[in-house]
């Protein structure tokens, strides 16, 4: 269908997602990303992982990546669990023979070795994410990058990840963590970047970071609001 359109005038805004960003990271070093719904965390992720690529700028990774975005992608409903770790590891990188000999460790992992013959289809979509989530940890890399990962599953299969974290910085290397819980950001990364607008309002060590975000947040939620800050999504 063709449309036209005579005598009238059509205007729009130009809007950046992340604008004028930047920061680096030392080996082994972890980030935190931090900042209200819609600021550009996930975005800045999608660029570190190559899901999309800057307009402008450049960005620079030394080892490799390995993105826990949007966990899922590519399983398949109608196979089985067992089929879809070995189909998903593929399309994480892992070699199909090494895939298989760690269906039984994802699987006791996920929390699923009894549901390995069921179809995937017939799991709930947290039981997936954490499928996906275990399937993702087999893979060898040197930067993990992580958004909101640890918001699917029970206590007990979130205790599971931090101790892979835990065990992931010890082996030296970097993750890169977009979350909303404080703690954890503190707990898992020296430094982080906190995103207002998709600019960077600060960088530098966690704690001072941190507690401006905080007291940003507190200055929000006041009668008087700070009109220099706009911390709604």
């Amino acid at each position: 269908m063709l449309w036209v359109f005579e005598g009238k005038r059509y205007s729009y805004e130009e809007f950046w997602a992340l604008k004028a960003v930047s920061f680096e990271l030392e080996h082994g070093e972890s980030l935190g990303l931090i900042g209200p719904n819609g600021s550009g965390k996930s975005t800045l992720l999608k660029l570190l992982a190559r899901v999309m690529r800057p307009d402008k700028g450049k960005i620079r990774t030394n080892g490799s990546t390995v993105p826990l975005l949007e966990l899922g992608i590519g399983f398949q409903g109608d196979l089985r669990v067992k089929e879809n770790i070995v189909l998903y590891g593929i399309i994480m990188g892992i070699p199909r023979s090494e895939i298989r000999k760690r269906i039984g460790p994802v699987l006791d992992f996920a929390g699923l070795t009894r549901f390995e013959d069921a179809k995937l289809k017939n799991l709930s979509s947290g039981m997936q994410v954490r499928l996906a989530f275990s399937i993702a940890m087999q893979v060898e890399t040197d930067i993990l990058l992580v958004d909101e990962a640890l918001a699917v599953g029970d206590i007990e299969f979130q205790q599971k990840c931090f101790e892979k974290f835990a065990n992931f910085k010890k082996e030296g290397k970097t993750i890169v963590l977009v979350s909303h819980n404080m703690d954890l950001v503190k707990n898992f990364c020296e430094k982080s970047l906190y995103l207002l607008n998709g600019e960077a309002r600060s960088f530098g060590p966690t704690d001072e970071v941190t507690n401006l975000y905080l007291e940003d947040v507190k200055l929000q939620t006041m009668p008087r609001n700070n009109p220099d800050l706009n911390l709604t999504a």
